[in-house]
């Protein structure tokens, strides 16, 4: 999960909007290289779903799609999205990288491991080079292929931005070459893959071969035009605070699947826990 840093007023494609407001779910095959061809179905558009990062837990009845890390199980009867972290490392497993990876891990000029200053413990993954490319999406496509093993329908590729806030060491190009490899894998898993997050990235992303979106905070930076012009009504939109809710619902919420969550996105029986939807 990584709420936008920053935003800029972007335009609504209306015409686009109404174009697919009516539609609940899209199938599309991808022919894999192979003799075989993988099939993947992407999200029932404005449905009601739940984000779950932080703990899994039974959704409300009427929810029909899900959210949850690439290390719980899927939600039983709803469209499962897996959350897998592509472009950092998750702060419990920056250990591993190091003691096992420490060459894909990016370094500063002085030797250091380059680190999120929002997210504590989480280190950024080299994808300057097509090498490193190559060895961290075989990694990271290790995991798509579990979430696939494990049931899910589709996975989110989290921190695609990561270049747009460590622009000394990475390129546009770098995420663009390395998220190609993503979307091919995911594809040939049969599974579909969100583009998260990047709005500058949707008309590129789509591109790409991302089917869909998850979006944080896209009202509150009005950004969740730029997202249908590119996708459609298969938009998952995220809000953490009540007025960027209550905006997002009066703009999107006939149309695309939007979601209130406290920024931990913690179950029910804990603490701080917020979740709406509309």
């Amino acid at each position: 999960m990584r709420p936008n840093s920053a935003g800029s007023a972007r335009r609504v494609s209306r015409m686009a909007l109404l174009a697919v407001a009516g539609l609940t779910a899209a199938t599309a095959v991808v022919t894999t290289g192979s003799a075989n061809a993988a099939t993947f179905t992407v999200p029932p558009a404005n449905a009601k779903a739940d984000y779950q990062l932080g703990g899994a837990y039974t959704p409300p009845a009427d929810v029909r799609v899900v959210s949850r890390d690439r290390t719980a199980a899927p939600a039983a009867g709803r469209y499962n999205i897996c959350y897998v972290n592509g472009f950092q490392t998750q702060a419990e497993e920056a250990a591993w990288w190091r003691a096992n990876h420490p060459d894909l891990l990016l370094r500063d000029g002085d030797g250091n491991y380059v680190e999120d200053p929002d997210w504590p413990g989480e280190l950024i993954l080299d994808i300057s080079t097509e090498d490193n490319r190559t060895d961290i999406a075989e990694i990271v496509n290790g995991w798509v292929t579990g979430c696939a093993e494990d049931g899910f329908d589709a996975v989110e590729i989290d921190n695609l931005d990561t270049f747009t806030r460590f622009t000394d060491h990475l390129q546009e190009s770098d995420a663009v070459a390395y998220a190609e490899l993503l979307t091919e894998h995911a594809h040939a898993e049969g599974l579909a893959i969100a583009q998260k997050n990047s709005a500058e990235l949707a008309e590129q992303g789509r591109a790409l071969g991302f089917d869909f979106a998850v979006a944080e905070e896209c009202g509150r930076y009005d950004e969740c035009g730029d997202y249908v012009d590119a996708y459609g009504a298969h938009v998952l939109v995220i809000e953490y605070r009540d007025q960027d809710f209550a905006k997002t619902c009066r703009e999107y919420g006939d149309t695309l699947s939007v979601v209130r969550r406290d920024r931990n996105v913690v179950g029910p029986n804990s603490s701080g826990y917020v979740y709406d939807a509309c």
